[in-house]
């Protein structure tokens, strides 16, 4: 067992550089996402940390310009669970930036009681989902432009759990925390597939991924009982640097060039859910998604 953990655990090494690329991550204060910035920003990429909390994201920057040597870290205001944060940090980053070589969709909520978004949407789909489908829709043509180019969304193993309740997407009937998480990381596997697809000859790439069971502040919203559980097994689960790793494996590693639309778990491509790899029901949700955020993506 031992062995394996060690196995588990080995991170992924590359000499791969980022210099003169441009990348956003969202959710980048903390955690994996923090850890994803760090990294990249050692490979010599611009890093702009999109955050909804300004303080956090501050103290966050200071952390990642002084371990990685790299002054060209900045903050930007996004709150995902808002159409006007994400369309206001969208509109700065067209008009700010030349380029955006890597957008990788990080941020997320997980298993939190019921809430809604300032749309309307059910957290979890809301920020998991909506809110980065939007996020990536706004800094296409960006993105676009500066290809080669890479999306990046942060799934988990979580989504083989879930399903897509198109008639109720946002569990207005009925609420099970931890059946609307798996939803929301099902619908990332989901567009994920179905952003390949569109983007096929564009020279953009996307990627879906499970970062591994990883001791974040994501398990601040599980209950006693549950957290108690998360203990006993922590010493099988991952740091941030460690769950960071798929993440910075899909947004640098050569050999995804020519790959696309894949799900990936400890730097290897990894076999998704049945409904994961469902095209028809991939297209539905890429439907219903454009209609409930306004906006015609062909």
């Amino acid at each position: 067992m031992q062995g394996i953990r060690n196995v588990f655990r080995r991170p992924w090494s590359s000499d791969v550089r980022l210099d003169d690329k441009t990348v956003v991550i969202t959710g980048a204060n903390t955690g994996i996402g923090k850890e994803t910035a760090i990294d990249l920003a050692k490979r010599g990429a611009r890093i702009i940390m999109a955050c909804r909390d300004m303080e956090r994201a501050s103290t966050a920057l200071k952390e990642v310009t002084e371990a990685s040597g790299n002054q060209n870290v900045i903050i930007k205001k996004l709150d995902l669970s808002d159409t006007i944060s994400i369309r206001e940090f969208a509109e700065l980053i067209n008009k700010e930036e030349k380029q955006l070589n890597i957008l990788i969709n990080n941020a997320g909520v997980m298993v939190c009681p019921y809430g809604k978004t300032a749309d309307g949407f059910e957290m979890q789909i809301g920020v998991n989902h909506m809110g980065h489908f939007l996020l990536t829709y706004l800094l296409l043509d960006l993105i676009k432009k500066s290809a080669p180019a890479r999306i990046v969304t942060v799934s988990s193993m979580a989504h083989s759990w879930g399903t897509i309740n198109l008639e109720d997407i946002n569990s207005e009937k009925s609420y099970d925390k931890k059946a609307a998480y798996s939803q929301s990381k099902l619908a990332n596997v989901l567009f994920t597939r179905s952003l390949a697809m569109k983007l096929k000859g564009a020279g953009v790439t996307a990627y879906s991924l499970h970062p591994g069971v990883v001791q974040t502040d994501l398990w601040r919203h599980l209950n006693k009982a549950q957290q108690a559980v998360m203990w006993m097994v922590s010493p099988f689960t991952k740091t941030s640097v460690q769950g960071a790793q798929t993440s910075i494996y899909c947004a640098v590693a050569p050999e995804l060039a020519t790959e696309s639309g894949g799900y990936y778990s400890d730097c290897a491509p990894a076999t998704c859910s049945t409904l994961g790899s469902d095209d028809t029901l991939a297209q539905r949700l890429w439907d219903l998604s454009c209609k409930m955020l306004n906006v015609s993506w062909d």
